[in-house]
């Protein structure tokens, strides 16, 4: 009878192990799987930038060191997006929305380029694309808190070490860019192209 028991004890442990292992690893998948989702986000993005610069650089070509700086933060964007670390592809990435912000700002200035049907759907298509990677980020975030939480939590920490279940980071945003921006309207804006 206590052999029986021992063969009862010993299943229900490992059936609880099992199910606590196949859980970790749906919400590694998922987490790795939101990761991809952000990475297709921004791929695009990055993709857009080019045609962005080009349909200012005409209008604003005296504008070089805002075009330049956001060219660079592109390149830097990209690099960093080939390494796995969240935290390093954030910073790379808010430092690539703050250019295009001054980017933003300095088309604000030139009426006929934002009138521009090129320039207006390409700003369009941005917008969206920051969209879906705010979306994204959400998304990996959530199956960060998860995943950690379960890594974390009795009795799946028992297992969550032996096999590899290591934490993921978050993708958090630059403290910088959680500031209200500052908004001037005291200069006085061109009203037509400088260069064609």
């Amino acid at each position: 009878m206590s052999a029986v028991i021992v063969v009862i004890v010993v299943l229900v442990v490992a059936l609880v192990a099992m199910a606590g292992y196949n859980s970790l690893v749906r919400k590694r998948n998922r987490t790795k799987e939101a990761w991809s989702q952000i990475d297709v986000e921004l791929k695009r993005r990055h993709d857009l930038i080019p045609n962005l610069v080009a349909s200012v650089k005409g209008y604003a070509a005296h504008e070089s060191g805002t075009l330049e700086a956001v060219t660079a933060s592109r390149a830097a964007a990209i690099s960093a997006g080939a390494g796995t670390s969240p935290a390093a592809v954030a910073g790379a990435e808010n430092a690539l929305s703050s250019s295009l912000r001054s980017l933003f700002a300095v088309a604000e200035n030139y009426p006929v380029l934002r009138a521009q049907e090129g320039f207006l759907a390409l700003q369009e298509q941005l917008a969206a694309s920051e969209d879906k990677i705010e979306y994204a980020r959400r998304y990996y975030n959530t199956s960060v808190r998860d995943y950690n939480t379960a890594t974390q939590s009795l009795p799946r920490a028992l297992l969550a070490g032996p096999f590899g279940f290591r934490p993921f980071e978050f993708f958090e945003t630059a403290a910088a860019d959680r500031d209200t921006p500052a908004v001037d309207f005291t200069t006085s804006a061109p009203t037509s192209p400088t260069a064609s």
